[in-house]
């Protein structure tokens, strides 16, 4: 992950922004992904991640997978002290605002979109156990 992050960018998001999946033992794909900037919770240092991402209502979504642990994700302890972000999608720099998409419609429909541009996301619900995977708009901030 670290050389995906230092080629998106170094290349200013001309490269890195469309991620080859390439796991053992799943099928190859191509994913986008985004890079978000997070404020830390407890230092106030900035903190980078790169994340599969999707588009809805102006914006971008972003799943708090973790992998499947049963804890969030720091990225996302860190939004919900410091909801304004910053984002690199592509070759495009964006400030945004954090929120979590609550329980319901809506948030059933971003899960299955997000399931559909990465499948591994079921699996990681399964292992999560009682913690429902937040689903994280980012919505863009003029």
């Amino acid at each position: 992950m670290l050389d995906h992050i230092d080629n998106y960018i170094k290349s200013g998001g001309k490269e890195g922004h469309m991620y080859k999946l390439n796991f053992p033992g799943r099928p190859s794909g191509i994913v986008p992904a985004l890079l978000l900037v997070t404020k830390g919770r407890k230092t106030g240092e900035k903190f980078l991640f790169p994340l599969f991402y999707g588009e809805a209502d102006g914006g971008y979504f972003v799943i708090a997978s973790k992998g499947g642990a049963v804890d969030h994700p720091g990225w996302y302890k860190n939004m919900l002290v410091h909801p304004d972000v910053e984002l690199q999608v592509g070759e495009k720099t964006i400030k945004a605002r954090a929120r979590t998409v609550p329980a319901g419609a809506k948030r059933d429909a971003l899960w299955k979109q997000a399931v559909g541009f990465f499948a591994p996301y079921a699996e990681y619900q399964e292992k999560a156990g009682d913690r429902l995977i937040p689903v994280v708009m980012l919505d863009p901030v003029h």
